[in-house]
């Protein structure tokens, strides 16, 4: 039976702390699913269709499990049904991160107990990195080399306009 794993996110954009856990994941399932939120609502810099194929280019490289990057919409919970997915692999940097992703686990439980989500801790090179920081950052003229790839970087910087 094939492990399936999702990694959802809006990676809006992608950075080394994304990078650093789908690295991590890929060793626990035969195919992790990036699933990239359509969430307009929190107004993403860049397009669905930029972010899927940033997301693409990004994890080419990697060969140690199947990656599929998907876009969806509504419930998490069910994407992962509708994938197969077996667990949610989720990212934590801090103790808020921690509060959030607990009521998010318990309130998927509820809906689903057969998938499990699975956490991995940020690496501490990674901890502080968001997307919203590495946006904000470029938007101000600010060097994001420690963050992202240079492929990121560069269409982050022609997305701002710097």
């Amino acid at each position: 039976m094939t492990r399936v794993g999702l990694y959802p996110g809006t990676f809006d954009p992608i950075h080394n702390g994304h990078t650093d856990i789908i690295g991590r994941a890929v060793k626990l399932v035969d195919k992790l699913v990036i699933g990239v939120a359509i969430n307009a609502g929190k107004g993403p810099l860049f397009t669905l269709e930029e972010r899927v194929a940033i997301l693409k280019s990004e994890t080419e490289h990697l060969n140690r499990a199947e990656i599929v990057v998907q876009p969806f919409e509504g419930l998490l919970i069910h994407f992962a049904r509708e994938i197969g997915a077996s667990m949610i692999v989720r990212g934590l940097r801090a103790v808020a991160d921690f509060e959030y992703e607990f009521q998010m686990t318990a309130m998927n439980q509820q809906l689903e107990r057969e998938i499990e989500t699975v956490f991995l801790m940020a690496d501490p090179r990674h901890q502080a990195i968001s997307s919203k920081l590495v946006k904000e950052i470029a938007q101000l003229g600010g060097d994001v080399t420690k963050f992202t790839s240079p492929r990121v970087r560069d269409a982050l910087l022609e997305k701002v306009g710097a």
